[in-house]
């Protein structure tokens, strides 16, 4: 019951009723990320993802993120897309999390950055 309500009021909480509604009866699914985020297409031309988990817009991929703003149409069906060793695989946005980058995590705070010439 919990479940049903919070599909209802709270918009945080990966798709809501009226998202959901909007997908069933107006969506054509397009396809899947790696994340499992799930893309969509309506007839008149508008496009939008349902989250796997939580919603953040930096969890789509550079392929789909171009998809999405209609920068290319065309998504690759039963193709992975080829990326070089050089490149990192796609993380999300990590600000506010315990694997954002801090300078100083290992370090000790209190030590000064330069030291004083006198001794």
């Amino acid at each position: 019951m919990l479940t049903f309500f919070n599909k209802i009021f709270t918009w945080w909480n990966r798709d809501t009723l009226g998202t959901r509604l909007k997908t069933i009866f107006f969506g054509k699914f397009v396809g899947k990320d790696d994340f499992g985020n799930k893309y969509y297409e309506s007839k008149k031309g508008k496009r939008w993802v349902i989250y796997a988990d939580e919603v953040d817009a930096s969890k789509i991929p550079v392929e789909w993120f171009s998809w999405i703003h209609f920068t290319t149409n065309k998504i690759e069906k039963n193709h992975k897309l080829e990326k070089y060793k050089w490149q990192k695989p796609h993380k999300p946005n990590l600000t506010g999390t315990e694997s954002a980058y801090y300078p100083n995590r290992n370090k000790n705070v209190n030590e000064k950055k330069y030291k004083t010439w006198k001794s």
